[in-house]
């Protein structure tokens, strides 16, 4: 079968073929190609020599934005009765003397309640320390938590207390401030979250018994907690046994007892919550030049805050120990229960 094939190429369309009535695609219209823009650039302009051409200006870098010096000043409080922030190490970042002390003791003693901090710190001003609080938190220095206390008969409904650790970067800022007494440890975060209710209570015990201290005279104080006891104590055991290794083990920790002021009772060293230094003034018609030479007198406080988890035998201990022994009034309840036939025991426990 032969099919007839036209010769005749179609015709291209024109945009005078269009009529108005036309309901097709209309004409798409091509992008200009930047090449053949360039090639209709004047002959002269592309004979010139590059030297000869016109520079563009040139696009300057924005200089670094430095902080303003307004951010670097105290900045002034909205309260009179309030002092204001003052510039720290980080730039752009003011505390106020509260905030600071704030920073002090939840460093020194780990985790402390806020309600504690809103009676020492704040004066029973709760709006006041909130703000702070979440001033604090917002810069990343400190945490806050809610804790359950322990059940007792006395609580009919768990009870929950809220208290604040450091962070990192609050004990960092903390150690650069420099506002910390020689020799003073900080720390941040938890390290048994179950033992918080009992750590917590440490800085209660704390404040009752440095207003007993600023009372004779004492200044400067410090405070020792248990994990620096222990390790220091750890560390002179083993220097003691590497030294000599024929030497018993009981004769060993009754030296390094002696060495750092704790009590031993019935074979081992009593370690106590917290152990807090302080310098005493001088006596009497004491020569200053001596004071210089031999150092100031100094004085130490050990403390235990006792719970009702401390079974008799461990009670009688830290009895014969000699500590400042405090318990609050739940666990008082609990403890003479324990030690009814030992009632003297309870003479020498204090009340948080």
């Amino acid at each position: 079968m032969r099919l007839d094939i036209p010769q005749d190429l179609p015709r291209r369309r024109d945009e005078s073929d269009s009529s108005p009535n036309d309901t097709r695609t209309p004409k798409r219209t091509v992008p200009e190609n930047p090449l053949r823009h360039r090639l209709k650039q004047p002959d002269d302009r592309r004979a010139a020599p590059r030297g000869d051409r016109p520079r563009a200006p040139r696009r300057e870098k924005a200089p670094a934005q430095d902080v303003p010096r307004e951010r670097r000043r105290p900045v002034p409080s909205g309260d009179p009765r309030r002092p204001s922030r003052s510039a720290t190490n980080i730039v752009g970042l003011e505390l106020r003397p509260e905030e600071k002390l704030l920073l002090r003791e939840a460093g020194r003693f780990r985790v402390v309640r806020t309600a504690d901090l809103r009676e020492s710190l704040y004066r029973g001003k709760s709006g006041t320390l909130e703000n702070d609080l979440r001033y604090l938190r917002g810069k990343g220095l400190i945490e806050t938590a809610h804790v359950n206390l322990r059940r007792d008969g006395r609580r009919r409904s768990i009870e929950r207390v809220e208290v604040v650790t450091l962070t990192k970067e609050g004990r960092s800022l903390l150690i650069k401030d420099g506002d910390l007494p020689k020799d003073q440890k900080v720390y941040a975060g938890l390290v048994k979250p179950r033992e918080v209710e009992h750590d917590s209570q440490i800085y209660r015990a704390y404040r009752k018994e440095a207003e007993s201290i600023e009372g004779k005279g004492g200044t400067n104080l410090r405070v020792k907690l248990d994990y620096e006891i222990k390790a220091d104590v750890q560390k002179a055991i083993y220097r003691e046994r590497k030294a000599n290794p024929a030497r018993g083990m009981a004769e060993i920790k009754e030296q390094v007892a002696k060495q750092f002021d704790l009590p031993f009772v019935n074979g081992g060293i009593q370690i106590p919550d917290a152990r807090i230094e302080y310098d005493l003034p001088r006596e009497a018609g004491q020569d200053p030049s001596l004071d210089q030479d031999q150092g100031s007198r100094t004085g130490h406080e050990d403390i235990e805050v006792l719970t009702a988890a401390y079974h008799r035998g461990h009670l009688r201990s830290k009895a014969q120990a000699g500590f400042r022994n405090y318990a609050s009034a739940a666990d008082r309840s609990s403890l003479t229960a324990k030690i009814e036939d030992d009632s003297h025991l309870m003479e020498n426990i204090l009340e948080l």
